[in-house]
C-alpha cells in the first residue's frame, strides 16, 4: 500500500487541502472544504478513498483555535495528525522558491511536500485533555492575576479609611478579615461592634479570634487616623463585590482542573509538593512527554536552560533564558519549594548548591531543573516517584 501525505491550511472559515501519493510524489487531490459539519464529511470521504488510517499522514500549521474541531474530528475518525510550527512551513517555502506568492493552495502543498522530508510525528491521542487544560489553567492565571488587583485597589482604599486595619491582621487578607470588610465596612461600625459581633468572628475564625485580639480591633477603629468619606464607603464595597465574583470562579475552574487532571492523573502527580493544579498546569503546558528525547528538550522548552557565550577565546554560561512558557517556568520553580522541604534528595541537592556560593534563588532553579528530569525518568519509566530511587 502506497503512503500518501496530506497537507492542510487551516483558516477560520475554510480549510484548503492536497494530497500527495508518496510513491511518485504527484498530487492526488487539491480541493477546499468548509470548517463545518458537511465540509468534514467531505474530507473523510476523500482520505477514506485512499487508503486506511494508518497509510496517511496528516500536516497543518498550528494555528491556536481553529483546528481544534478538526482535530478532534480526525481524533474520532482514526486518523492521525501533526501540529507543524508555521515558520519551518516558512523557510521550507523559502528554500523551494524565491517567489514572495503566498495563497492557500500553495501553502496547503508546502505542508504536504514538509511532511515528506520529516519524521512523522503524530499528535498523541486524547489531547483534548491537554488542549482543555491549558485553556482552563490560563483563564485561572488571568482570574487570580484579576483577584490580586482587586486586593491591592481594596489595600489602597483602606490606606485611606482605617490604615491600621491590614497591619492588624499581618497584611494578609483573611477569612475574617474579609468579614470584618463586607459586614462592617467602616472604622466606624467595628468600633461599635458588641458581643454577638464577637461570636460571628470567633465561629468565622473557628476559634482563632481571641476576645483580647477583639478588644484590640475596636480599639484601632476608635483611635484610627482614617477619614469617614462615603465615597470609599462606596469604593469598597464594590471591589469586595468584584474581588468575592472572581474568587467564586476561580474555585470553579480549580474544581474542574482538578476533575479533569484526575482522569489523566500523570506520574509526577506522586511528587511531594505538586498538587492537582501544578500538575494540570506542567501537563497542560508539556503536554504528552513521550514528544520529548531529553531532559534538555523539557528544560529549552520551559525556557530554564543558561544561555551560551561563545565567542573568540570567551566560552560560558550565562543567565537563564527564560524563553518558552512562562506560566510552565513559574510552576516549576514554584514547585522546588516544598520539594526542598519535605524531600531529602532535594533538599541535599540544594545544600549543595548553596555551599557552592550559588544565592538562593539560582539554587532553586537548580532544584527545578532536577525536578524536569525526574518528571522526565517518571513518564518515561511509567511509574510513581519512589524518593529512594532518587541520586
Amino acid at each position: 500500500m502506497s503512503t500518501y501525505f496530506v497537507g492542510i491550511d487551516i483558516s477560520k472559515y475554510k480549510h484548503d487541502c492536497c494530497i500527495i501519493n508518496a510513491a511518485d510524489q504527484s498530487i492526488v487531490a487539491k480541493f477546499t472544504f468548509q470548517n463545518d459539519k458537511d465540509g468534514f464529511k467531505q474530507l473523510l470521504t476523500s482520505l477514506q478513498s485512499l487508503s486506511t488510517p494508518e497509510d496517511i499522514r496528516i500536516g497543518f500549521e498550528s494555528t491556536a483555535h481553529y483546528a481544534l474541531n478538526l482535530e478532534l474530528f480526525l481524533e474520532k475518525a482514526s486518523h492521525s495528525f501533526m501540529e507543524i510550527n508555521p515558520v519551518l512551513i516558512s523557510e521550507y517555502k523559502k528554500s523551494t522558491s524565491l517567489r514572495r506568492t503566498k495563497t492557500d493552495s500553495i501553502d496547503c502543498e508546502s505542508i504536504a511536500r514538509w511532511l515528506m522530508t520529516v519524521e512523522y510525528k503524530p499528535h498523541p491521542k486524547g489531547f483534548y485533555h491537554a488542549y482543555s487544560l491549558k485553556s482552563l489553567t490560563r483563564l485561572r492565571d488571568r482570574l487570580v492575576r484579576q483577584r490580586s488587583f482587586y486586593l491591592v485597589r481594596i489595600t489602597n482604599v483602606l490606606d485611606h479609611t482605617f490604615p491600621e486595619f491590614k497591619p492588624f491582621f499581618q497584611e494578609r487578607f483573611s477569612r475574617t478579615a474579609l468579614y470584618l470588610l463586607e459586614n462592617y465596612g467602616t472604622a466606624e461600625k467595628m468600633a461599635h461592634m458588641n458581643s454577638a459581633s464577637y461570636d460571628n468572628l470567633r465561629r468565622i475564625s473557628r476559634g482563632k479570634f481571641s476576645p483580647q485580639k477583639f478588644l484590640e480591633l475596636k480599639n484601632l477603629a476608635a483611635n484610627t487616623v482614617g477619614v469617614n468619606n462615603s465615597i470609599f464607603d462606596t469604593e469598597l464595597r464594590c471591589l469586595l463585590t468584584l474581588y468575592k465574583d472572581v474568587a467564586e470562579q476561580v474555585a470553579v475552574l480549580e474544581k474542574q482542573i482538578t476533575e479533569l487532571i484526575e482522569e489523566v492523573h500523570p506520574h509526577y502527580m506522586s511528587i511531594p509538593g505538586i498538587g492537582p493544579i501544578s500538575a494540570a498546569i506542567i501537563y497542560a503546558e508539556y503536554g504528552d512527554i513521550s514528544n520529548f528525547s531529553s531532559p534538555a528538550q523539557m528544560l529549552a522548552f520551559a525556557g530554564l536552560e543558561p544561555g551560551i557565550n561563545d565567542s573568540g577565546t570567551e566560552s560560558h554560561k550565562g543567565r537563564m533564558v527564560k524563553r518558552g512558557s512562562s506560566q510552565l517556568r513559574y510552576v516549576l520553580m514554584n514547585c522546588a519549594l516544598p520539594l526542598i522541604r519535605f524531600d531529602m534528595t532535594f533538599a541535599t541537592y540544594y545544600a549543595k548548591k548553596r555551599t557552592e556560593g550559588k544565592p538562593h534563588r539560582i539554587a532553586m532553579s537548580h532544584v527545578a531543573k532536577k525536578l524536569v528530569r525526574v518528571i522526565f525518568a517518571l513518564e518515561r519509566q511509567n511509574t510513581d516517584f519512589k524518593p529512594q530511587a532518587l541520586r
